[in-house]
């Protein structure tokens, strides 16, 4: 019997940890102050960590830590206090590439996970960091299915493998163009993501080739959503989101949806079903398009773009529950996105159903009527058909009908 996978978000402050794990994930990871891959992230203060450490572990979930970095020798001083520090923070594993580190992490007690920053894709690399001490290792996203079929048949080992989000246009966190043009190194966490830019192209001679439009080597992001219940067949340890910059929305609809889907599969297991409904809203929430990439080994032209490429900023989310009237029926509201009168919208929380209503009564803070929402981050009622949740949010509405 193959145990539940679990489901592992990231988080790039206190209030994207406490979505999501409210809206379903077993664990997140974290970057603190130093030595993890998002420079630009917020990033936890040694505090924050804690403090995080203790909701997780209130709600019976765990927190990795991100310490994935390449050191130099002026850090190797500073990275052994910093792991004496996590360690009374009571952390349920850090995430590393940089094998110096895994020495230093054994005599603290701290438990090891590879990141996927070493692409690790083969069993004798599994085997060799389970014998100097991981104990999970995060596969390169280049896996196949059938790669990953032979790493958990030959090596006893927790696996761990992405199931959603960017992917690098090189092997991850490997590629120099951040460096070269910018001087932000990638494996320092300042990658400025020269994959996304538009370039011109050039022949031999120099002469410019004009497409329909600018050359870009971006990747198409990955989901893998359609084949949910082969990579739980195949026994992987822990199915990974990718994102600690993404907003809390982002965070919470993700989670959301792959909390629904692995719990249908376990319950349902023979009468699983994929649920093209469940896609659209992963669909929507992003601004590419989707693929399973490397996963069932037809990688090729269709898994990025060449031109053509449009990313659009979601405007689905519309505001966030941060109280409910049980007597009055209404919902005290943050507004994220505008949104009017009449607009056909649903909200979904961490426990309670996904209702879908249209709005027919807005209130600003005095109780006075209002027809539009449009000013960033304002406090109103909405009237809404069933008793909502804190921490729920209000999106255009994608029903969840298949």
């Amino acid at each position: 019997m193959k145990n539940k996978p679990e489901l592992l978000a990231p988080a790039g402050d206190l209030e994207r940890l406490k979505i999501a794990i409210l809206y379903g994930a077993d664990a997140v990871y974290i970057g603190g102050p130093a030595f993890g891959l998002r420079a630009n992230a917020n990033n936890f203060s040694i505090n924050e960590i804690k403090e995080g450490v203790k909701f997780a572990h209130s709600h019976q979930k765990k927190v990795y830590v991100t310490v994935n970095i390449v050191m130099h020798n002026r850090e190797v001083k500073e990275l052994k206090e910093y792991l004496k520090a996590l360690k009374e923070c009571d952390i349920d594993a850090i995430i590393i590439s940089d094998p110096g580190m895994i020495s230093i992490a054994k005599k603290l007690g701290l438990e090891i996970h590879l990141s996927t920053q070493q692409s690790t894709l083969n069993y004798e690399a599994v085997q060799f960091w389970k014998d100097e001490g991981v104990t999970r290792v995060v596969l390169g996203r280049e896996a196949s299915k059938a790669d990953i079929r032979e790493i958990r048949d030959r090596v006893d080992i927790e696996i761990e493998c992405f199931i959603h989000g960017a992917m690098c246009a090189s092997y991850s966190g490997r590629c120099v163009l951040s460096n070269f043009l910018t001087m932000r190194d990638a494996n320092r966490g300042g990658c400025s993501q020269i994959c996304r830019w538009d370039f011109d192209l050039y022949d031999n001679e120099d002469r410019p080739l004009h497409g329909e439009k600018p050359f870009t080597f971006c990747t198409k992001d990955l989901s893998m959503l359609k084949v949910l219940d082969q990579m739980i067949e195949l026994g992987i340890t822990s199915f990974k989101i990718e994102g600690r910059m993404r907003s809390i929305y982002y965070i919470a609809t993700i989670v959301n949806i792959y909390r629904r889907a692995i719990d249908e599969y376990w319950n349902e297991k023979d009468g699983y079903a994929y649920n093209k409904a469940y896609e659209r809203i992963l669909t929507n929430c992003a601004n590419r398009e989707s693929t399973v990439q490397f996963f069932d080994g037809s990688e090729g032209v269709d898994t990025q773009y060449y031109n053509g490429r449009i990313e659009l900023s979601n405007q689905d989310f519309l505001g966030v529950v941060l109280d409910y009237d049980k007597e009055t029926g209404y919902a005290f509201l943050e507004e994220r996105n505008f949104f009017r009168k009449g607009d056909r919208v649903e909200i979904f929380g961490p426990e309670k159903e996904t209702i879908s209503f249209t709005i027919e009564e807005i209130l600003d803070e005095e109780k006075k009527p209002l027809d539009v929402v449009n000013h960033p981050r304002q406090n109103v009622y909405i009237k809404v058909p069933k008793e909502v949740e804190k921490w729920a949010m209000m999106r255009i509405n994608h029903t969840l009908e298949t």
